[in-house]
């Protein structure tokens, strides 16, 4: 099998796994209570929280830790707007995650917001002189991902971000694609909120954290026993917090080098997928996107035929976003790029990572072309 599919999700290190076994078997304790056992576990997270905001460039008790992207997303979101808004109108854009989304309209139909959707280029990228005319008195958050999940365009979300705080309206942005890939200091970035998932950067799923400037007024969504400073209650996940912590050292340690080599191995596979398969089309931005991802549409072909046949030649890839399996429906971040609903049903992504060799892309690219020609002949 050759694994393209990184985007969702990645396999857990061994050094994460080694950071969490301790405190799944001996060092158990739950890090609310007031004995030995339970204050190991409390100096633990507290070790896992001062090393994510390392490398986050922030403060310790800027972060909380979340169960993934998702939660992350739905804090950011519906707990800026919410604990102590401006007004009742968010800017986001049409291609987010649909965690981003689907927070959005809960916030629309629950409680009266405005919801303004950036228009993207035919690349994907949002202008931030339209960001600068979208946002209003009453504007309460701005959310823009930082890269998306499903073509890899990579957002100017400094400048997105300035915008923002010139008008004094706290920005959000979904790290969770660039976790393993991108700078996330978040004073370089200039954001107020980040969001990140373990899962996407070598930490097993279940566990998240979301940065949140301290200014912030935060309403929380699970409500309990007031754990993560009152902005997130239930038990925490000590050991997926350490895993967490760990993938993320070893993802800045290691980003330079795994970002050069991933996007010469890219920028080749793209070459040959065009090569062998002439009426294929790059959906994305050309050279500001993530390292590992390359996503095509196949005009006259079925995106999930396609995938069929690469998984039949041992080739693991998607359709798009993880989150969307099984829909019938045309991606809303290709329809958003202005895509046809038909053209958007023929789309295959693929996602390389850090330790994809040459020779699997290179496989992987030539049998791109064999399932593509392979699903044309039969017409579907």
């Amino acid at each position: 099998m050759i694994y393209l599919d990184n985007a969702a999700t990645t396999p857990v290190r061994s050094e994460a796994l080694m950071a969490m076994w301790p405190h799944l078997t001996s060092d158990f304790g739950n890090p609310s209570s007031h004995h030995q056992v339970g204050e190991a576990a409390a100096a633990a997270l507290l070790e896992a929280r001062r090393s994510v905001a390392r490398f986050l460039g922030c403060r310790p008790g800027e972060v909380t830790f979340t169960s993934g992207g998702t939660e992350s997303d739905n804090l950011a979101i519906k707990g800026v707007s919410l604990g102590a808004p401006r007004g009742r109108h968010i800017v986001t854009t049409p291609i987010e995650h649909e965690a981003v989304l689907d927070s959005c309209d809960y916030l629309r139909r629950l409680h009266g917001f405005e919801i303004t959707l950036l228009p993207v280029d035919a690349a994907g990228r949002v202008d931030p002189a339209g960001l600068a005319r979208a946002l209003r008195a009453d504007t309460t958050l701005v959310s823009v991902h930082y890269a998306n999940n499903e073509v890899g365009t990579v957002q100017p979300i400094a400048d997105l971000a300035h915008v923002a705080r010139d008008a004094g309206v706290p920005f959000h942005t979904d790290a969770v694609q660039a976790g393993g890939w991108l700078d996330l200091n978040v004073t370089t970035l200039g954001v107020d909120a980040l969001s990140l998932s373990g899962h996407k950067l070598g930490a097993p799923p279940g566990i998240g954290a979301v940065f949140l400037r301290g200014r912030l007024v935060i309403e929380p969504l699970l409500h309990g026993g007031g754990q993560e400073r009152g902005k997130r209650s239930g038990t925490e996940n000590v050991a997926g917090a350490l895993a967490l912590a760990v993938a993320l050292r070893l993802a800045s340690d290691e980003r330079a080098l795994a970002a050069q080599r991933t996007s010469a191995l890219r920028d080749e596979f793209i070459a040959t997928v065009l090569r062998v398969t002439p009426s294929a089309r790059l959906t994305g931005h050309p050279t500001e996107r993530l390292p590992g991802t390359a996503s095509f549409v196949f005009p006259g072909t079925s995106g999930e035929a396609v995938l069929l046949e690469l998984e039949a030649r041992g080739i693991v890839c998607s359709s798009g976003s993880a989150c969307a399996a099984g829909s019938s429906e045309p991606s809303h971040v290709l329809t958003a790029m202005g895509l046809s609903n038909d053209l958007a049903l023929t789309a295959v992504r693929f996602t390389l990572g850090a330790g994809t060799s040459a020779a699997e892309a290179a496989e992987a690219a030539a049998s791109v072309g064999e399932a593509v020609a392979a699903v044309a002949s039969l017409g579907v």
